[in-house]
């Protein structure tokens, strides 16, 4: 029960946050908030980061025990069940928050802006070229939904804010962490690919970025507030630099000469756009860990034909090869997509033989979702539910196998472990540089959050989602 208390005159690039907080007088002094956030590390990012700035306007984060005064919704749209969570997140924002304001942003608001508009009881729906103005808009609209409630009138105001697909071109900064140990540096956003199963290029718009010195001043800033560990994110962060003409390579020796910062990790980077350079720095590098998260989505070539990808099963495990002879003990995470439209059963098994056969540790598996506006709509042959979620399975069981024999590989052996912040009374965990999950049962508390620890691996825990851990003297 809750408690009442481009190119590059394309980009409109700025070093400073488009979140703007300049205002003749503070209507958000004593405000609560509630944050909700569906899908990537992108969105959390950036949550975090509106977040963080809205608390220095005075508006105090609350969870979902409290009722808030404004709610934001951060949603995604990768998938139909995606579209599905995100609605339900908004009915629960406004049956559970009487009266708040309520804001939905994200990937979801910007395709389908007028149907989220038409809920009765959201306030503003903003889309991704105004995601950086929503401070500003709420000092335009929060005093009218005040006086609103004021005079008892039931229909909330309704403001719907989005942009098509050429006039995405504002890049808004982030770099945050929020309840998480480590931070995460958005460097890019947007994407030209146009994939034929994916809507990202509609939702976020074509690839830009920051400038090398402005996110290099932004890790500077996190290293001052005790970041040990950032993540490296974007939508596609392999393509950094179509709006400043530098790349990406040049970014990770930059970021690499912040002594600052003891751990880099570089989320999820296209397998043709992640370069031997970008490797052999890597592996040579003062503080880039071995890991790598790379999509993959098919291991058949005929699908990933139909997918438009940029490069076929022979390149792509050619790319792990390298990534072991120069990493061997790296961790390396891949997505694939099943039942895409045209992925027969013969495709299917062709994709789930290249599957085994490559050295990786981990497969994130998602089932295909008919999106509108995808060119693989145009695909003939449609695979049954009942399919998808059998390759599935099979996938994730592959994956399990895999981890699994990877995380034994290290079993008796010492890594260090950023330790992250845990409950009282429960297991301090956290990750090895190769991204290995470790529970330590000997400490039972949050005050070792954020320390680097040598740690020797042990046996499994119990659901074997872990190593057991013990900290060793330096």
């Amino acid at each position: 029960m809750k408690v009442q208390k481009s190119q590059q005159d394309e980009v409109k690039l700025s070093e400073k946050s488009y979140y703007s907080t300049e205002n003749e007088y503070n209507i958000f002094q004593n405000k609560k908030a509630t944050f909700q956030t569906l899908g990537c590390k992108l969105n959390f990012a950036e949550t975090s980061t509106l977040s963080d700035l809205l608390a220095k306007e005075g508006v105090l984060r609350v969870d979902g025990d409290v009722v808030a005064d404004i709610c934001f919704i951060n949603t995604c749209s990768v998938t139909e069940t995606s579209d599905h969570k995100c609605r339900q997140a908004i009915h629960k924002a406004i049956r559970e928050n009487p009266g708040a304001f309520i804001v939905v942003t994200g990937c979801y608001a910007q395709l389908s802006s007028n149907e989220i508009a038409a809920i009765p009881g959201v306030d503003l729906v903003v889309g991704m070229e105004q995601k950086g103005h929503i401070i500003e808009f709420l000092k335009e609209r929060l005093p009218l939904h005040e006086e609103q409630k004021k005079l008892d009138i039931s229909k909330s105001l309704h403001e719907t804010v989005t942009a098509p697909l050429k006039d995405i071109h504002t890049f808004v900064p982030s770099c945050s962490h929020g309840e998480r140990t480590r931070f995460f540096l958005k460097v890019q956003d947007g994407c030209n690919y146009f994939c034929t199963y994916c809507t990202i290029p509609l939702a976020r718009g074509r690839s830009r970025n920051a400038s090398i010195a402005s996110i290099v001043e932004q890790a500077k800033e996190a290293a001052t507030q005790g970041a040990q560990e950032i993540v490296i994110t974007g939508v596609n962060i392999g393509d950094f630099g179509r709006s400043t003409g530098e790349n990406f390579l040049n970014l990770i020796r930059e970021l690499d000469k912040i002594s600052g910062i003891l751990r880099y990790r570089i989320s999820s980077i296209e397998p043709n756009l992640l370069t031997k350079d970008i490797i052999d720095y890597c592996a040579s590098s003062r503080a880039f860990m071995p890991h790598f998260h790379i999509p993959l989505q098919s291991g058949s070539d005929e699908v990933l034909c139909l997918m438009h990808r940029r490069y076929d099963t022979a390149f792509f495990g050619k790319k792990i090869d390298y990534i072991k002879e120069k990493m061997p003990d790296a961790f390396i995470g891949v997505d694939v997509i099943v039942g895409t439209r045209g992925e027969t059963d013969e495709l299917f098994e062709d994709a789930f033989r290249f599957a085994e056969h490559i050295a990786v540790s981990q497969y994130h598996v998602f089932s295909y979702s008919e999106r509108a506006g995808t060119l693989a709509l145009k695909i003939p042959y449609v695979v049954s539910e009942q399919t998808k979620h059998e390759r599935s399975r099979r996938l994730i069981e592959l994956s399990e196998q895999k981890r699994i024999a990877f995380y034994s590989k290290y079993r008796e052996t010492v890594r260090s472990v950023l330790l992250e912040h845990t409950h009282k009374g429960l297991p301090v965990k956290g990750f090895t540089d190769n991204y290995i999950r470790v529970e330590l049962p000997e400490l039972l508390n949050d005050d070792h959050d954020n320390q680097l620890v040598n740690v020797l691996l042990q046996d499994f825990n119990k659901d074997h989602s872990a190593l057991i851990g013990k900290i060793i003297e330096s």
